[in-house]
């Protein structure tokens, strides 16, 4: 056990947003389970190693819900004015499983691969029509943000000529801020989007037919107000939060993976020229890219509702517990190589999109969208090459590792 911060150069710092991936190394080589001193009053607790962090995301032991009797921060997740108050994401069986269940027949490997494949493709090649080549570019503005974006908004039925104000919205809530004023934002941008939603579905609640079949119904928000004035009946408070999980999961994980993969893959020119050379390696790249990269660097929130040992470490009950994903997917105990980008890698049960009640509903998505984009962009461009140096890109702070921008020369 350690009781030590990870790494003298610290979580905020441009070094560690840079490259965290040394300081992970260390904390494994240090020990399975770290203790980094209190947070609001609780324990805080990092688990660093990939056996270690798969298991403890099926471990039904560590909780979610922040309304059960003993957990922590009850107070700011389980009110009704909160956007995330009651979701998949923040609750535990059999309320998580009730709301899964209604969200996860919009999300079927089959429907992503039969519906929605043409459609990500279409948005895909317009986007790169507008880029053009022979000038700079920012990928993320150009491609990484409005592909998943466009597609989480056509999907949900939420017009995506807002998506920018979601962007916006999106932005200040998840971005970790320590400056004066920064909880006023937070709740305003939440308070916004919670309007803009409860906005939304209560004009389009009059127009919904609950005698139609889940499969019918035109989008995903037409199917939970269903499923809500239905027998299996979502709250109020569950509807919009749901949607706001929705909106912002459905794309801030994609954008990183389609601009950070980008960055990798540029890094690393021999698997660049590879994955030009042989196409037919794009589904298994985007595996290797998202193992690499990690664009979810910690698993969200969770609290030991009762002592629980990880990794040979006792852990108290009601302390906050970190799962390391990106920390585990370069464990060389599990994975040769750990820091090589391989996209030819078959072996890869990484942890990007979680594991267990809560792995990534849509991570059949995130995978087409990431295998579309990549392909498409080798396809249309010939050349591809950083704008500026890569030591002066700049990084955004928090469980999502992502770039703030991507200057990149296109050339065709």
């Amino acid at each position: 056990m350690s009781e030590s911060r990870p790494g003298g150069s610290g979580p905020r710092s441009e070094q560690f947003l840079r490259d965290p991936y040394p300081v992970y190394a260390r904390l494994r080589a240090d020990a399975a389970v770290h203790r980094f001193g209190d947070l609001n009053g609780m324990q805080s607790w990092f688990v660093a190693g990939y056996g270690d962090v798969r298991e403890a995301l099926s471990d039904r032991r560590l909780a979610k819900d922040p309304r059960r009797p003993g957990a922590p921060r009850r107070r700011q997740l389980s009110g009704r004015t909160h956007p995330l108050a009651r979701n998949m994401l923040s609750t535990d069986p059999p309320d998580h499983t009730r709301l899964r269940r209604l969200v996860s027949r919009a999300f079927t490997p089959r429907r992503i691969e039969e519906r929605l494949r043409p459609r990500v493709q279409q948005i895909t090649d317009r986007l790169l029509d507008a880029i053009g080549a022979g000038g700079e570019v920012d990928l993320i503005d150009g491609l990484a943000f409005p592909l998943p974006v466009t597609v989480i908004c056509e999907l949900l039925g939420v017009p995506s000529e807002d998506r920018d104000q979601f962007r916006a919205w999106s932005d200040t809530m998840i971005t970790p801020d320590v400056s004066p004023g920064a909880d006023e934002r937070r709740m305003a941008a939440g308070a916004a989007m919670r309007g803009y939603l409860s906005d939304l579905t209560a004009a389009r609640r009059p127009g919904v037919r609950a005698d139609l079949p889940e499969d019918e119904q035109p989008d995903l928000i037409s199917v939970l107000i269903a499923a809500r004035d239905g027998a299996d009946a979502l709250s109020e408070v569950e509807l919009i939060s749901t949607l706001v999980l929705l909106l912002i999961a459905g794309h801030e994980t994609t954008v990183n993976l389609i601009s950070v993969g980008m960055l990798a893959l540029l890094q690393h020119p021999d698997q660049l020229r590879l994955l030009r050379e042989r196409p037919e390696l794009g589904a298994v790249a985007v595996e290797e890219l998202l193992r690499f990269t990690s664009p979810v660097q910690r698993a969200s929130f969770r609290y030991a509702s009762e002592e629980i040992e990880i990794g040979g470490v006792t852990i108290p009950s009601g302390a906050m517990v970190s799962l390391g994903i990106a920390s585990g997917n370069r464990d060389g105990s599990h994975f040769a190589e750990p820091d090589r980008l391989d996209i030819t890698r078959a072996d890869n049960p990484h942890l990007a999109f979680g594991h267990g009640i809560h792995f990534c509903l849509g991570a059949p998505l995130a995978r087409q969208e990431g295998q579309i984009a990549f392909a498409s962009l080798l396809r249309q461009f010939s050349g591809i090459e950083l704008a500026v140096p890569a030591a002066e890109l700049r990084w955004r702070p928090g469980l999502l590792r992502g770039l703030i921008e991507l200057p990149l020369r296109l050339t065709v």
